[in-house]
This record gives C-alpha cells, sequence and structure tokens, in this order.
C-alpha cells in the first residue's frame, strides 16, 4: 500500500536572489498512484526473492497502460508547478534552433549528408553530384510519418553505386524494415524485408546480405526475448520469402550474427556473437564458387574485425593477445593465430578503430579519453601523426580504396559538430563547415583531473564550466557517466547541456572502468563480478568534487542512460546521502530478469547471469530494484523510459519506480516519466528530445535549488 505524500512536509530550498530572477518554491506533489502487489517469488538457489510488480512487465495490458497513465498525470503535476519550466520550454528551442548538416561522404558520383534547418524532427537526406553540385531532397523520414517519429538509417550501396538500402524505424523501436532505392531516380523499389533488428546490407552482385529474427507473436514484438537471428541473401526484385539462409546456429538461439563484404568482392565475412562484447568470424572466399564457409577465428573469449582484405588475405583488428587491440594479417588457408603477420603491433594506447582508406590504414587511438589518429601504409609502416584541431573526438577517417580525400567531424565539450576536408596526398585539414550555433563558447572552459577510486585507480574526469567560476562549494553539479560494454565517453557537444552550464552549472564526466578508455583490461575492470569497481568509481568521482570545493552533495545531479542507469541506480541505493538528483534514464533496473526480455541475454557477457549461482550472489547486492530500503532518504528522483524501448524494456523502470514510491519515507518527489511513441533513444525526433530535456533541467533546476 503506498503512503501519500504529506503535502505540507514538502518544502524545497527557495534561493535569496536579486529580485526579477526566478526561484524555486514549494511544490504541491500529489499521491502517488496505488500500485497493486502480487505475492510472486522466485526462488533463486535456496534465496526467495519477492516480485510483487511483475505484473508491470506485461507493457501492452490495460492495467499497465492505466498505471503508466497514472504516474504521468502525477509526474506532469509536478513539473507544471515549477517557476521557470515555461522560460526552460522557450530558452531550449532556441539553442536548438540553427541549421545543422552532417560531413558529406562520397558513393560514386554523389555525395550524401544529411541536413537539419533547426528544429525539424529527423534529419533530412540530401545528395548532390560533386561537391560543387546543386543539392537534391533524397530522403525526408518526417514525410514517412504524420508524428514524424519513423527515423532512417542508410545500410549499404550496391557495388556500382546504383543502388542503396536503407531501413526504416518506427517510435524508436530496434525492429526495423528494409527497403531498397534506385539513386539517379530516387525510385523507391517493391522490395520490402522485415523483421530485422541490428542489421547492416552486405552487397554481392544483384543482392545483399541481411541479419533477421523471425516474425514473433502479436503483441509481444517489444517485449518477448529475441531468439535465432539468421543471416539471409536478398536479391533485388524477389519477394522476402524466397530469400536465401545463408547462415544460422539451430543449437544456439543467443547469438548475433552480422554479415560484410571486403570492397572487391572477394570475401563474405561472418559475425558471431554471444552478447555485446566477444565474438568468432566466419569467411567464404567468393571468388571460388565451390567455398564453403569457414572458422576464421574462434569465439567468444576476444574481440576481433575485418577491416579489409590485402589480395588473399585479411587485415584484422583484434584484442587477442594485446588488450590494447593491434592489427594483424591473416591468411584464411592457415588462420591459427600462430601464423598471424603484425602489421600494426599493440601500443600503450587503445586502438579504439582502424580502417582502410586511400590505399592506407587509418588507426583511431585513445589518448585519455581523446582521440589520435595515425596513419600506416597496408604493410604496418607509420607515414604520420594526423594533427587535429584541437583535443576531442573525431569521426570519419576511411573510405574506399580509390579516395584521395575524405570528411571527417570534430567535437568537443565546447565545440558543436564541425567537419574538416582532409587530402589523402597532402595530409592537410581544411575546415568545410562550421557549426552555425550562436552561442558564445569562448565563455566556457574544459579541464581534465584525475582522481583515485576506492582501491586507488587513478580515474581520468573530465570538468566542464564558466571561465572565472567560484570554488566555494555551493555550485550546482550535473554528474554523467555511463561504465559499461567497452563504450568509451570522450568529449562532445550537447545542445541541451548549454542551458545547465549558461546559468552556472558544472557539467562533469568520468571515465568510469567498464569502459574501454584504456583498453580491454579497463573493461574487464568493471564486469561481472568486479562491476562494483564502477560504481565506486562514480561515487569517487562526486567525493572527488566535493573534496575540491566544487560543490555539496545538496548540488549534485547523477545521471546515465541504459547501463548509465544502472550506474545511477546502483549508486543512489548504495549512497543516498551524497546525491541530491538522480536521473535514471532507460535503465537496466532489475539485475536478476534483465535476461528474459528482447536482446536482453545479450549483456550476461557483460553482468552475468542469475540462473548461474556465483553470479546471482553478486548481482542481488547491487540491483538497484532489490537494494531498496525501507526509511530511506533517497534523492530526488526522476525516472525516464519509454512505451516502444524494445532495448531496455520499460518493465525496469516501472518496477523500479512502484518499489522506490512505496518503500521511500522522505520529502524528496520520486516520479517517473513514461513518452509515447518512443524507444531506447535512437531516431527519437527533435520534439520529444525538447520535452524531454525541458521537463529533465526544471527537474534538475527545481531540486538543486538554481534560479532563472
Amino acid at each position: 500500500m503506498k503512503k501519500p505524500i504529506i503535502l505540507s512536509l514538502f518544502v524545497l530550498f527557495i534561493f535569496t536572489c536579486k529580485q526579477g530572477k526566478k526561484t524555486t518554491e514549494k511544490i504541491t506533489l500529489m499521491t502517488y498512484p496505488e500500485t497493486k502487489k502480487d505475492s510472486i517469488t522466485d526462488n533463486y538457489f535456496g534465496t526467495s526473492i519477492a516480485d510483487p510488480y511483475r505484473w508491470l512487465e506485461n507493457d501492452t495490458s490495460i492495467e499497465t497502460k492505466k498505471w503508466v497513465d497514472a504516474e504521468n498525470k502525477v509526474t506532469q503535476n509536478y513539473l507544471d508547478q515549477i517557476p521557470f519550466r515555461t522560460d526552460i520550454k522557450k530558452r531550449l528551442p532556441e539553442i536548438w534552433n540553427y541549421p545543422k548538416e552532417t560531413a558529406p561522404f562520397k558513393a560514386g558520383e554523389y555525395y550524401f549528408f544529411t541536413k537539419n534547418n533547426g528544429l525539424q524532427n529527423q534529419n533530412v537526406w540530401f545528395i548532390k553530384k560533386g561537391l560543387e553540385g546543386k543539392e537534391e531532397l533524397f530522403l525526408d523520414p518526417n514525410a514517412l510519418t504524420k508524428d514524424r517519429t519513423a527515423s532512417v538509417s542508410l545500410l549499404g550501396f550496391s557495388r556500382n553505386k546504383k543502388h542503396i538500402v536503407y531501413s526504416v524505424a518506427q517510435s524508436g523501436s530496434d525492429w526495423s524494415n528494409i527497403y531498397i532505392m534506385e539513386i539517379a531516380t530516387k525510385k523507391k523499389l517493391a522490395d520490402e524485408l522485415k523483421w530485422t533488428k541490428f542489421s547492416g546490407a552486405a552487397w554481392k552482385g544483384d543482392g545483399f546480405y541481411y541479419s533477421r529474427y523471425d516474425e514473433p507473436k502479436k503483441g509481444m514484438e517489444l517485449s518477448a526475448a529475441n531468439k535465432f537471428q539468421k543471416v539471409y541473401f536478398h536479391k533485388l526484385g524477389e519477394l522476402q520469402n524466397a530469400d536465401e539462409l545463408i547462415f544460422e546456429d539451430k543449437t544456439n538461439p543467443n547469438l548475433y550474427f552480422g554479415a560484410d563484404v571486403t570492397e572487391d568482392d572477394h570475401f563474405l565475412v561472418l559475425y558471431a556473437s554471444a552478447g555485446t562484447s566477444g565474438n568468432a568470424i566466419y569467411y567464404q572466399d567468393l571468388t571460388e564458387p565451390k567455398s564453403k564457409i569457414s572458422l576464421l577465428v574462434k569465439g567468444f573469449e576476444n574481440n576481433h574485425s575485418v577491416i579489409n582484405n590485402v589480395g588473399d588475405k585479411l587485415l584484422l583488428n583484434t584484442d587477442l593477445d594485446a588488450p590494447n587491440k593491434q592489427v594483424v594479417l591473416v591468411d584464411p588457408k592457415n588462420p591459427d593465430p600462430k601464423n598471424w603477420d603484425k602489421i600494426i603491433p599493440e601500443s600503450k594506447l587503445e586502438l579504439e578503430g582502424a580502417s582502410s582508406g586511400g590505399g592506407f590504414l587509418w588507426a583511431s587511438y585513445l589518448k585519455d579519453a581523446s582521440t589520435n589518429i595515425i596513419q600506416f601504409d597496408v604493410t604496418g609502416k607509420k607515414i604520420k601523426e594526423v594533427k587535429l584541431p584541437d583535443i576531442g573526438t573525431v569521426s570519419g577517417f576511411g573510405g574506399y580504396k580509390d579516395d584521395n580525400e575524405f570528411f571527417y567531424s570534430f567535437t568537443n565539450f565546447t565545440t558543436p559538430g564541425t567537419t574538416y576536408r582532409y587530402n589523402i596526398q597532402k595530409s592537410e585539414s581544411t575546415l568545410y563547415r562550421k557549426s552555425a550555433l550562436k552561442f558564445n563558447m569562448e565563455d566556457y572552459e574544459t579541464k581534465q583531473v584525475f582522481y583515485s577510486s576506492k582501491d586507488g585507480t587513478k580515474v581520468p574526469m573530465f570538468i566542464v564550466h564558466k571561465k572565472g567560476i567560484k570554488l566555494d562549494g555551493n555550485n550546482p553539479v550535473f554528474l554523467y557517466a555511463y561504465g559499461g560494454f567497452q563504450i568509451s565517453l570522450t568529449p562532445a557537444f550537447s545542445l541541451s547541456r548549454m542551458l545547465f552550464l549558461e546559468h552556472g552549472g558544472i557539467y562533469v564526466q568520468p571515465s568510469l572502468r567498464g569502459g574501454s578508455e584504456y583498453g580491454e583490461a579497463w573493461h574487464k575492470a568493471g564486469m561481472f563480478e568486479k562491476k562494483q569497481n564502477v560504481f565506486d568509481d562514480f561515487i569517487g568521482a562526486a567525493e572527488y568534487l566535493v573534496k575540491e570545493n566544487y560543490t555539496n552533495p545538496s548540488k549534485i545531479a547523477i545521471s546515465g542512460g541504459s547501463n548509465g542507469g544502472l550506474l545511477v541506480g546502483a549508486c543512489m541505493t548504495q549512497r543516498p546521502e551524497l546525491f541530491k538528483v538522480a536521473l535514471p534514464a532507460v535503465g537496466v533496473l532489475d539485475m536478476l530478469r534483465y535476461h528474459k526480455f528482447t536482446v536482453g541475454w545479450g549483456w550476461a557477457v557483460e553482468y552475468g547471469s542469475s540462473d548461474r549461482k556465483e553470479d546471482f550472489d553478486y548481482l542481488l547486492k547491487y540491483s538497484p530494484l532489490h537494494n531498496i530500503k525501507a526509511d530511506i532518504n533517497y534523492p530526488a528522483t526522476l525516472i525516464t523510459t519509454a512505451d516502444h524501448d524494445d532495448r531496455v524494456v520499460p518493465a525496469h523502470s516501472f518496477k523500479f519506480a512502484a518499489t522506490l514510491q512505496e518503500k521511500y519515507k522522505g520529502v524528496n518527489p520520486v516520479l517517473i516519466r513514461i513518452e509515447t511513441n518512443a524507444g531506447h533513444g535512437a531516431g527519437k525526433p527533435t520534439t520529444k528530445l525538447i520535452e524531454e530535456a525541458s521537463d529533465v533541467w526544471s527537474f534538475v533546476f527545481q531540486n538543486l535549488g538554481m534560479s532563472w
């Protein structure tokens, strides 16, 4: 039974500010909805675990929809009372509203790029013949649905560059349909491929390889576990039911499969992964008609990716016997690792990625979480280190073998995405397109510090704020991180974040273990039974900021999404007194049942699984849902999720919110915001991005006692 919040008790700190400023005020919080409790109990190796809100896992039931409506009503009622919410809703579109354009890439005689006139919900695809050619509208996702929630991804070009494969995802779901278009005429072909998820399009001749699942049961499309992914070959003009099955594994339902074809059509490359890290690679020599698919590298302990081929051999980026990765040349006929030739040996820096283009290899290294690019020839001879505009993040190095230039994008915390043109022969970068954002970035500064985590490990952390800020221990802080799945958080620009910075906030981004900032060893230090290291790193970041007089616990908001939502959930339940605001977004919050939904089984290679006793023991210790205690003053919490999230299903957030509202006895608000017709994040339209940012920042400003 929920206990109502006593209205007179909910009093927030009121700033004493200059006349004319809007300050935080007392807010009347509605009573939380009654949430039915069932008597479901699971037995894990002799330990009984109650799961009273399991009925909320049925996201399509009428009962769950009523609960969602009731929770959203409470949340919106609270947000509507924030005095400066209207100002935030006005200011964010002003920041957002400027023309944007992505770096172009060349395919045949055309350059492809996206544009957004400022507030369009989805970026629009354009093409032009040559850099000086006339821009032509190619594909407008905004025209595909009335609510502008369809997103488009380009998957692959035919070898003659006459056709392109693209996918359309609806309402943020990972499910997508694949279509084909004739580039010159912009004519959409009749081909339609359904039930694809996490698929590319690897062309060979008059067709392409792609990955798909079997059609799920009606009503279970967004929650049922996805099993037995397969690779098919689709021939232009054929119906999907005529597609040729190329690769599957009937003995193991929990494998991802992906396909690629080398640039010269010599090899088909097939990837098999048991989860989000670790894979096996298979290959087929397409120049030999009777060749079979054979194993190139066994799985699933290490990570490998084929860069391209050099004749009848394959260039491989691998962390086998090289935690920071190396590039090797593999003869498919003698693929044993003892026969590999080292092309680019492992270095002290993490080799984040390697690509080919213009007849060279381009290695992207991370140096203290910032990009460094080094050019090599195909034999591994170092040509030079590419001079980049500044410390930051770069993407776009690589292309086709006969390219003589390409375009790359550069960004950091105070530099919006800027496009540069790189001349390969001259080894020279020139500015191609600067951001049109009207914001004085000279007023802000970024620094990187290193602090000690609980076990003494040095962790790097970026701190961004206005120049001249006073370290008086009273600054509002927004602490954001991820910490998992080999994902490195590097310097990147955020329009939404500028609102916080311009009002005196400090943005902080630590590079937690579990990521890949310092290679596979850094990743493994935050996996399985060592996951607590990630939470300790995040807690250590907050403690450092307090110790160094940047802020105090009443001024710290913590945020993270997906695996980062788990991070926030774990830290707010472990150290609730250290933070004032918690923002777990689309989070993995039920660590005992995450693997039972959609593609959750693929995360067991990172977290472990409650199906195993040794894993259950440590998962239970930090699972956010199972560590909510009664009579604890948790931070002001705004949980965010979406009804079409089929990556981390909303049941995680639903059950976490219901449990927190049931057990919490303090005066901070505990709210959940459930977006409709949206998913895990990819493809979310601008309108919904701004609406969500407005609500989140209103909540942060209010509960950190900030003024407008």
